[in-house]
């Protein structure tokens, strides 16, 4: 790969990982002390890193404190912040107790408090209060519609009404106002997506939940059984917009994908190269997602000049069904694809450069901002030319059709790892063309 256009990348990517950096972003937002204490709650990749930037802006409030929980392995210290860990994608007990921890803390809030909510990417595991399943079952579900490629709308409305702490019941268990910061790994910013919403109204409905559990996950036999006591008005409904115990609830994004993917285009430009395309919003499934945007790239190409080097810029997320994984609920179906590793920016790399394969120099990036793409311990894919050169249609397709991404590209010599990155504000894909 030639240096210049792969250091490019490395630094375009830096740009959007600046440009979601949750301490900046959460210091910039700290709502003023009130006049009794100040609880942090919080749950997410970055919920750490927030703690930490609280804690700086905070230091001199003598009433202060909490705890927020990240996933296992990247704690952050945060003075005063009790840091917890838990499971990601699909929670665990530790995700259960320090749910239980941060309730507590909520529950202890009185009207002169105000409660500090820390929320990112990865906060609907991560935060987990299991209603009326096991966390066994809960999981179990989870695991199922993650395989059959539910999208994280979806997903979220079936763990909200799984779930005690989702879908604003956080926020209305509490007696003090709650001011909710956010860093957004969700297209469109949706407050009521970005872990599963515990501080919002929540539009959705247990028949909705019910509905998409049997399109994805036939056979869930406990947790459609809640869903069913749900509908028919035997569990309580999550609450809705108008809610009274929402009204003292107040929430601010404070970084987004959008905005990542708008500082990588800006880095790219300041570099000499022409963006001819930059948007934040893929969506649907990682494959075909590419093979669109390779149809739509090849038409540009076509159409536009290359005096000078060209790029696209894309954000948002993508999804992996895993076709014969766990489809039907608690019944793996093939081994081989259980095994697979890799995630949707290590098969969108792979799909959109196979597509391309008649281009002559191109370099790719795809990378999760939070560091890991799917369960493979890599941020994504960073493939030129010379990574290019070692795959073959064939080869492609067939690691394709198992989703092992991870795979091919450590074959090839083309996998991007840059660790935990304390953020998440979905993928970063860039797609860089050298003037010819």
């Amino acid at each position: 790969m030639g240096s210049n256009e792969a250091a490019l990348l490395a630094e375009a990517l830096r740009a959007a990982l600046r440009a979601a950096d949750p301490v900046a972003a959460t210091k910039k937002h700290l709502p003023s002390p009130p006049a009794g204490r100040l609880i942090v709650v919080g749950a997410g990749k970055a919920a750490s890193a927030m703690a930490a930037a609280a804690s700086a802006g905070y230091q001199d409030v003598e009433r202060f404190g909490g705890a927020v929980i990240t996933r296992h392995g990247q704690a952050l210290a945060a003075p005063r912040v009790q840091v917890l860990e838990g499971a990601h994608p699909v929670p665990d007990a530790a995700s259960v107790a320090g749910t239980r921890t941060l309730l507590g803390l909520v529950d202890g809030a009185g009207p002169d408090d105000l409660v500090l909510c820390l929320l990112s990417g990865g906060g609907s595991a991560l935060a987990c209060a299991p209603a009326g399943v096991s966390l066994a079952e809960k999981a179990a579900v989870t695991r199922a519609l993650l395989a059959a490629g539910a999208d994280i709308h979806e997903l979220n409305v079936v763990r909200k009404h799984l779930s005690g702490v989702k879908g604003g019941w956080l926020a209305a268990r509490s007696a003090a106002p709650v001011v909710t910061l956010a860093v957004s790994d969700v297209v469109g910013d949706d407050q009521g997506t970005i872990a599963s919403g515990p501080t919002v109204a929540d539009p959705s409905t247990y028949a909705e939940a019910l509905a998409l559990l049997d399109a994805y996950v036939p056979g869930a036999g406990a947790a459609r059984r809640a869903l069913e006591a749900g509908v028919r008005g035997e569990r309580p409904e999550t609450p809705k917009p108008g809610d009274e115990r929402l009204a003292h609830s107040h929430y601010e994004i404070v970084a987004s994908g959008a905005t990542s993917v708008r500082a990588a285009a800006d880095h790219l430009r300041a570099a000499g190269v022409e963006v001819i395309a930059c948007h934040a919003e893929s969506t649907g499934d990682s494959t075909a997602v590419a093979l669109r945007q390779a149809a739509e790239v090849r038409a540009i190409l076509t159409s536009t000049s290359r005096d000078r080097p060209l790029a696209v810029v894309y954000g948002g997320e993508t999804t992996v069904k895993r076709h014969g994984a766990q489809l039907t609920y608690g019944t793996p179906q093939d081994e081989a694809v259980d095994r697979a590793r890799g995630g949707p920016n290590g098969e969108w790399a792979l799909a959109f450069r196979t597509a391309l394969a008649d281009v002559p120099g191109m370099w790719l990036l795809a990378a999760d901002t939070d560091g890991i793409d799917g369960n493979s311990p890599a941020a994504g894919a960073l493939i030129g030319p010379e990574q290019a050169a070692r795959l073959t249609r064939i080869q492609v397709a067939d690691y394709l059709r198992r989703h092992d991404s991870h795979a091919l590209l450590e074959r090839i010599g083309g996998l991007l790892v840059t660790g935990p990155t304390h953020t998440n504000v979905n993928a970063l894909r860039v797609a860089l063309f050298a003037a010819v």
